[in-house]
């Protein structure tokens, strides 16, 4: 019956593709105009020139896109898509003033139903329906004729041209500002919507053809324990971890922060040796990215550009003899813990750390003694490196990521409508989570301190990217690298080292507190850890070791 009254229809596809078309290039791109006025270059009349001329792009590229599958079983399912897409992103664009690109889409992807809850609210669900269920609606309901497929192949040949021909005319017609607006504000392409999205997707459908992932490639197979510390006497060493989240280096006080966020950590450097370094930069600006970078021996470049995919520093530690154990209080390791002993702590039940199905830090805490004692007693016996994943800092919901213990600034923002509290009330939300990840790392370096009659041990703390906190009206994380606010990209990298574990490294530690200005990378992560570890292997770099310049050669 449908099929009959498509056929009895007076319109072919033209119509609704030129009406969503111009709906998505209009008010679906309302992030890309407000970002365009901000930077003044919709001003005057070379300004609206500008901005018909990307009416005009944006408006023939849907056109063609669209008129590839304007067949009867694709045109409506893809319309629908591209609205309800947009709508999503332009929301996300103007709440939250994120841009959208490939590592953007891979982190919605991967997003889990706890963060997407953090996410919801209702104007998220008011934005989604009227920008784009409505008008996917109306696109259901509206009756095209399609016509035999000759015809149709022809006409839809036409439509492909008629777009690319608009696009043309658009792009030579205000070819000078565009360029220079493109060259100058590179933010401004990840705006278009949802033209973002479809390349986005398009980069990570083709990553099979640019990148190998069927492959995994042994890495380091000459690693061992170096061969003085495995004949020795001394304990073996336990080092200790902590991968935070979305934690800044700005706001820790142990780097200079006004505020007292770090307390405990603060109180533990007055008598022990440990080191807070104050430039240190990650390899992305989301999990998804940054996580496997770290792990990796490949540095942030060459990651990127990998062909294949290659064991990381877990497997490497395995390789080595070494027990190995990863403990996430987060969404998932990112495939790096696949192949090692690993826990997921966020699905426990304890009514006090797990109180709405949400479990905080220090639940990675509980059993730990059990857990190392499951582990195979040969490995242990060569050494421990024990991984926790936090649920640290991650946003917008900061107000959850602290047990009411340890709000000590108040007020705090209590939704995750981070517009809609002042400046205050969010870094207040954002700083006591911070002071509960003090608590964390003070509470595992006792319990480390506990181990020493077993291991020599130690602690470092990473967090894998930082965050916007409405600096120039940007929140959460994730810009593209190369336009992301340091804030997104400076991390903190802190170090305690028993003074057993610092003295069978020879380390010394007036040298590592006189180099806490030192620029590091999360490229440094790999061979320092093998370093602290007494790991030796060809892969290892002594120049990425951030310990090794405060180190006596062995």
């Amino acid at each position: 019956m449908k099929a009959e009254t498509a056929e009895k229809a007076k319109y072919g596809p033209l119509p609704l593709i030129a009406v969503t078309s111009l709906w998505m290039a209009t008010l679906g791109n309302w992030p890309l105009w407000q970002q365009l006025v901000e930077l003044g270059l919709l001003r005057g009349a070379s300004g609206w020139g500008l901005g018909l001329a990307l009416v005009a792009i944006i408006a023939g590229t849907l056109v063609a896109l669209q008129s590839l599958l304007a067949w009867r079983l694709t045109l409506k399912p893809v319309a629908i898509v591209l609205l309800l897409s947009t709508a999503a992103g332009a929301y996300f664009m103007l709440t939250y003033r994120v841009m959208i690109d490939s590592t953007m889409l891979v982190n919605v992807l991967q997003t889990d139903p706890r963060e997407a809850a953090d996410l919801f609210r209702p104007s998220m669900l008011a934005s989604l329906l009227l920008g784009g269920a409505l008008p996917a609606w109306w696109v259901w309901r509206w009756p095209v004729r399609y016509g035999r497929w000759p015809r149709r192949l022809l006409l839809n040949t036409l439509k492909i041209s008629l777009g690319l021909v608009l696009v043309v005319v658009a792009v030579m017609a205000s070819f000078q500002s565009l360029s220079s607006t493109m060259r100058n504000h590179k933010s401004v392409r990840y705006l278009i919507n949802p033209l973002n999205s479809v390349y986005a997707l398009g980069v990570i459908a083709s990553q099979p053809l640019r990148r190998d992932d069927s492959t995994l490639l042994p890495l380091a197979e000459d690693v061992r324990l170096d061969p003085a510390r495995a004949g020795s006497s001394a304990r073996p060493p336990l080092l200790l971890l902590v991968l935070g989240e979305t934690a800044r280096t700005a706001n820790f006080g142990l780097n200079g922060y006004a505020r007292p966020t770090t307390p405990e950590l603060a109180k533990i450097a007055q008598t022990e040796p440990l080191v807070s370094w104050r430039n240190a930069w990650s390899c992305g600006t989301n999990t998804a990215a940054s996580l496997p970078c770290m792990f990796s021996h490949l540095g942030r470049e060459a990651f990127a550009d990998r062909k294949v995919n290659h064991e990381n520093l877990l497997d490497v530690a395995q390789r080595a003899g070494l027990a190995v154990l990863w403990l996430d209080n987060q969404a998932g390791c990112k495939g790096i813990c696949d192949r090692v002993p690993n826990v997921n702590t966020n699905s426990l039940k304890d009514a006090k750390l797990c109180p709405d199905g949400e479990c905080f830090d220090e639940i990675l805490l509980q059993g730990l003694d059990e857990r190392i004692a499951a582990l195979p007693a040969a490995a242990r016996a060569r050494g421990v490196l024990l991984v926790m994943h936090q649920l640290g800092s991650h946003g917008p919901s900061y107000y959850k990521r602290a047990p009411p213990a340890f709000k000590r600034f108040l007020p705090e923002c209590t939704t995750n409508v981070l517009q809609d509290c002042s400046t205050e009330q969010l870094v207040n939300a954002y700083d006591n989570s911070i002071v509960y990840t003090d608590h964390l790392l003070a509470s595992a370096i006792s319990w480390l301190r506990q181990r020493e009659a077993i291991n020599s041990t130690a602690l470092v703390y990473l967090s894998d990217h930082g965050e916007s906190l409405g600096e120039n009206n940007l929140y959460l994380h994730g810009l593209p690298y190369a336009l992301a606010p340091d804030v997104q990209k400076r991390v903190p990298w802190i170090s305690w080292l028993s003074p057993v574990f610092a003295s069978e490294q020879g380390l010394d530690l007036a040298c590592l507190q006189a180099r806490v200005e030192a620029p590091l990378l999360h490229d440094h992560l790999f061979h320092s850890v093998l370093g602290l570890l007494n790991l030796q292997t060809s892969v290892y770099q002594r120049d990425l070791d951030a310990y090794a310049p405060c180190r006596q050669r062995r």
